[in-house]
């Protein structure tokens, strides 16, 4: 496995940990394969390793919650996913609440808040209510919202890879968030996921960090199988 050791430097302007975003436009985030969870449907804390487009892993992904709590509320459990860099140094912590999902009933809504470094709080991603397709709004630290992520049909597609948009206020596509085709056997036995996030490589930084909590969202709501 490659790995790429980031400098640890600051840079003005930008939360501490978060230099190597600013020169990247695309992620990629593959989760790992749990055994006990492919044999027995024991639903086991995620983890992730988030990698650069040459194959390095830059950061590294982990849920955490108690175990009544995964094997009572399945893909709606609330957690902390706490991102850490190649030394092991937290530096984007994601919170998520316990709230119901339904298509059909917007009384709880799914949101995130996103910290980088942890206790800073940099963005939300905040679900808006519609009957067939996935939308959420993706709003910076003053709670003003400044993009959009918008998927297919109920979260789902035909086709290997499936889409979330990210757009401007204005409807115009910058990126998006895919889920990407594992392979049969992976698909059916386990709900172990790859996903790639493209982004301008402009875009601020801190949106970049909102964008990995977004993806992890995303795999909770449409992706993660309910044992």
């Amino acid at each position: 496995m490659h790995m790429y050791m980031m400098p640890n430097h600051g840079m003005p302007g930008c939360p501490p940990g978060l230099e190597y975003l600013t020169q990247i436009d695309q992620l990629l985030i593959k989760q790992k394969v749990e055994l006990i969870e492919a044999l027995a449907g024991f639903e086991s804390n995620n983890k992730y390793e988030i990698r650069n487009s040459m194959g390095q892993n830059v950061f590294y992904a982990v849920e955490e919650n108690d175990c009544l709590t995964r094997q009572c509320c399945g893909p709606l459990r609330s957690f902390v996913i706490r991102v850490l860099d190649n030394y092991g140094q937290e530096i984007i912590t994601i919170h998520r609440p316990l709230k119901c999902m339904s298509c059909f009933f917007p009384c709880c809504l799914q949101e995130l808040e996103i910290q980088a470094p942890p206790g800073n709080t940099v963005g939300y991603v905040i679900q808006q209510w519609h009957p067939f397709f996935p939308k959420f709004i993706i709003e910076n630290e003053n709670r003003e919202a400044v993009l959009r992520l918008h998927g297919p049909f109920c979260g789902w597609s035909c086709l290997p890879d499936v889409d979330f948009e990210i757009l401007t206020m204005d409807e115009i596509s910058i990126g998006k968030i895919s889920k990407q085709w594992t392979g049969l056997l992976r698909e059916a036995f386990t709900d172990a996921d790859n996903f790639g996030i493209q982004f301008p490589m402009d875009l601020d930084v801190r949106m970049k960090a909102v964008m990995i909590g977004a993806c992890f969202l995303i795999d909770f709501m449409f992706f993660e199988s309910n044992n």
